[in-house]
C-alpha cells in the first residue's frame, strides 16, 4: 500500500512538473518527449514519467511524443467549450446535488474567502468538480477531464492574480443551485466562467 501512495504521488509529482513546464513555455511546442532525459532531469524512475506523459497526451499537451504549446485560440476554443457544459451541469446540479453536496460548496466558497492560494486553488477546483460531476453524464465528465490542464492554467491565473468578484460569484452559484434554481445557476455558471476567460487572456497577452 505503501509502495503504491509513492507511485502515485510520484507520477502526480512529475505530471505537475512537466504539465507546468508545457504551459509556462519552458518546454517549448514542438519540443521531442524523451522519456529517459525527462527521468533524469526530474530525478523520478521511468515509470512515474511514463504515466505522467500519457496523462498530458490524454489532456492534448504532447503529441507523437512532442509538446503542443495551446494557442489563445485554442485556450479560447476549450473553454467556450467548458462554458457550455458546466452551464449544464450547474442546471442539474439545482435539481439533484444532494445535501452534503451544497454543505461542501459551502465550505469552497469559505475557504475561498479565507485560504492560502493553494488552498484557493484547491478549493476551486473541489467547487467545479463537485458541480460537473451533478449532471451523471459520464461524456461530459470525460471531456473536461481532457481539459483539465488548461483548466488548471487558467485557476492558477485567477487566484494568484486575484481575479476580482471570484469568490462572490461562487458564492452566487451556490445559492441558486441551493434555491434548486436552475436556469439562474446555468446563467450564472457561464458569466462566471466567461469572465475567467476574458481575465485569463488579458493577463496571459
Amino acid at each position: 500500500m505503501l509502495e503504491n501512495d509513492r507511485s502515485r504521488s510520484a507520477t502526480h509529482q512529475s505530471y505537475a512538473v512537466l504539465r507546468d513546464r508545457i504551459l509556462t513555455g519552458e518546454l517549448p511546442g514542438g519540443t521531442k518527449i524523451v522519456e529517459e532525459k525527462i527521468a533524469s532531469d526530474l530525478g523520478f524512475s521511468r515509470t512515474p514519467i511514463r504515466e505522467s506523459i500519457r496523462k498530458l497526451e490524454y489532456e492534448g499537451l504532447i503529441v507523437n511524443k512532442r509538446v503542443v504549446k495551446p494557442s489563445e485560440k485554442d485556450l479560447r476554443n476549450n473553454f467556450q467549450m467548458r462554458i457550455l457544459l458546466e452551464g449544464y451541469a450547474a442546471q442539474c446540479a439545482a435539481a439533484f446535488l444532494p445535501e452534503k453536496d451544497l454543505q461542501a460548496l459551502y465550505e469552497c466558497v469559505e475557504i475561498g474567502r479565507k485560504g492560502t492560494n493553494e488552498e484557493i486553488m484547491e478549493a476551486n477546483e473541489r467547487f467545479h468538480e463537485i458541480i460537473v460531476r451533478a449532471s451523471n453524464n459520464s461524456v461530459m465528465i470525460d471531456t473536461i477531464d481532457r481539459m483539465q490542464s488548461l483548466i488548471y492554467l487558467f485557476r492558477k491565473t485567477v487566484v494568484f492574480y486575484q481575479r476580482p468578484h471570484l469568490i462572490d460569484e461562487h458564492e452566487q452559484i451556490y445559492e441558486a443551485i441551493q434555491a434548486r434554481d436552475g436556469e439562474k445557476a446555468a446563467d450564472l455558471m457561464k458569466s462566471h466562467l466567461q469572465a475567467d476567460l476574458d481575465f485569463c487572456l488579458h493577463i496571459i497577452r
